[in-house]
């Protein structure tokens, strides 16, 4: 049974509130990818349209837009998510899940997409 912690944040109004999933009700997330658009009212927002940004699995490994998949992969970073360089140039191999969401993973943030920023967003993908 997929558990979702997720992070909701409203960035007009500066907050953020916690939901917690479980079962049935997280499983619409399973699949999904960093950056789709989905519909509040699986999280019990309605009229509200919110993008997914980022997340975890249980053990703190990031998930990360470029890496393609749901898995645990070992990759070459020089900076950005889950990696953060001490000298200028360093190159590291971690460790990051990819960009799908699954059972595994534990914690997702998401931002509110207000009206005008969902209609743009989707006239820029068609």
């Amino acid at each position: 049974m997929p558990k979702f912690k997720i992070v909701v944040s409203d960035p007009k109004e500066g907050r953020t509130q916690t939901i917690e999933l479980e079962g049935p009700a997280a499983k619409p997330l399973i699949g999904r990818e960093l950056g789709d658009i989905i519909d509040g009212g699986i999280l019990g927002l309605p009229k509200v349209k919110v993008k997914i940004t980022g997340g975890t699995d249980k053990d703190g490994i990031p998930m990360r837009m470029d890496v393609h998949g749901g898995g645990k992969k070992k990759v070459i970073l020089s900076g950005g998510i889950g990696f953060k360089p001490k000298t200028k140039g360093e190159r590291r191999r971690k460790l990051v899940r990819g960009r799908v969401i699954t059972e595994d993973t534990y914690l997702l943030n998401m931002v509110i997409l207000h009206e005008e920023e969902a209609a743009a967003k989707a006239e820029a993908a068609q």
